[in-house]
């Protein structure tokens, strides 16, 4: 049987981060491999980008973009420079010994021969944000409904206008907090009967005369327009001791309710912390396996801007380049030790170390 496809280096996810770490390995002529997913985590290919409808805050766009558009231009740019892209989602890897090992969703079964090996790999699978499944979140999803105030509290139908925000800990109270800038009043719904921030976030955010907490509150429906494009307009919510609903005015609903990490498949191999975003070492792209490298929102639970996610991308693949010329310089030199390897006649030879990276 044929050994299967061989790249020096594969790149999984298709963000900002993939897409940059791509444009940077192809033009130093690497030719990675992208496997930029079909529909993996209910996202499209492209990431989370392709859920939002206008970016105006990434460099380079005076007059915004929409977030499928800025993914297409970052394909197309990956492509020109000779990426391969394929639309696949891997579903298995084997990241125990080099070639690390891909396995596809639909091609290959447990017992078949893997889809590509690499000798590095860059995960770039991003992360989502958790979802309330309310009534009416489709209709006003990017209409009105966010889960990123950071990314389009500034849009203008949220100008001065009343806006919810849903989550009791140190991000809501920081999204809360920021969309006072340009919101007119700013309700935020917290579950229970207090606050998970931590007691200065919390003072700050009940001290600011443009923030209403209401504790014992869960949303129950968005409502909005009902035409094309609509737009969000009221929030129904509950008091969960009471039992009593209110329809309040709202233009805007920010999520701030977590993010889940898109890291199942490499969890066991690759070092992960208690919320399952990989742990990569302070200000680099290295995990806990030499020659797998992160980039992107699966190891930033902080930021998630797209900007951070692409500089993250260019992180990766110029360390994932200095690992494979390191590679490339070793192999030689292991395969001349060996050949240079006395016979051993009694005495005890000589001890040849191997390259730890191999």
């Amino acid at each position: 049987m044929a050994p299967p496809p061989h790249t020096k280096v594969a790149i999984i996810g298709s963000g900002p981060a993939a897409h940059t770490a791509a444009i940077y390995l192809s033009r130093a002529e690497l030719k990675p491999v992208m496997y930029e997913g079909m529909l993996a985590g209910g996202t499209a290919a492209g990431g989370q980008l392709t859920t939002t409808t206008d970016i105006e805050n990434y460099p380079g766009f005076a007059q915004g973009i929409g977030g499928s558009e800025l993914m297409d231009q970052m394909r197309a740019q990956s492509e020109r420079f000779g990426t391969e892209i394929i639309t696949e989602t891997i579903t298995k890897v084997d990241l125990n010994q080099r070639p690390f090992k891909l396995w596809r969703e639909y091609e290959d079964g447990e017992a078949d021969e893997p889809a590509h090996t690499a000798d590095a790999v860059i995960i770039a699978t991003g992360a989502n944000a958790r979802r309330l499944a309310l009534p009416g979140e489709e209709t006003y999803w990017q209409n009105g409904i966010s889960a990123c105030a950071v990314c389009d509290g500034a849009v203008p139908i949220f100008r001065n206008k009343p806006l919810a925000v849903i989550g009791g800990g140190d991000s809501a109270a920081e999204e809360a907090m920021f969309l006072t800038k340009y919101g007119s009043h700013v309700t935020v719904l917290v579950r229970k009967d207090k606050l998970r921030a931590s007691k200065a976030m919390a003072k700050r955010l009940l001290a600011n005369p443009k923030v209403t907490v209401k504790f014992n509150h869960v949303a129950v429906e968005v409502q909005g327009e009902n035409k094309p494009r609509g737009l969000m307009t009221h929030l129904k919510i509950k008091n969960v001791q009471s039992g009593a609903e209110e329809v309040m005015e709202a233009n805007g609903l920010f999520y701030a309710v977590g993010h889940d990490p898109a890291t199942a498949i490499f969890k066991g191999q690759v070092d992960t912390d208690e919320e399952g975003y990989i742990v990569t070492k302070p200000g680099t792209s290295y995990t806990s396996i030499p020659g797998v490298f992160a980039a992107g929102d699966v190891q930033d639970k902080r930021y998630r801007q797209a900007i951070t996610s692409a500089g993250s991308g260019c992180i990766a693949a110029l360390e994932a380049e200095k690992y494979l010329a390191e590679l490339e310089d070793e192999i030689p030199l292991e395969k001349e030790n060996q050949a240079k390897k006395p016979e051993v006649n009694g005495d005890a030879a000589p001890e040849y170390r191997s390259n730890p990276l191999l």
